[in-house]
């Protein structure tokens, strides 16, 4: 049990003292990158889609009755 009140102790000293936490500024920064990225993922992936439909139309027309 002392293992464990120690490890407790080490990580609560170790999150005050040697974390270094960002600004509010840096915090922006990386939540408007996450975001573009986001944007741009979704777009690819939608495009992707969009072309991957097209496609698979395109060849399941050819088998039709």
């Amino acid at each position: 049990m002392n293992k464990v009140s120690s490890y407790f102790k080490d990580s609560y000293q170790e999150l005050l003292e040697k974390v270094t936490w960002p600004t509010w500024g840096q915090l922006q920064q990386s939540t408007v990158i996450v975001l573009v990225a986001t944007i741009l993922i979704m777009v690819c992936v939608g495009v992707m889609d969009g072309a991957s439909a097209m496609v698979l139309k395109f060849v399941y027309s050819f088998f039709k009755a």
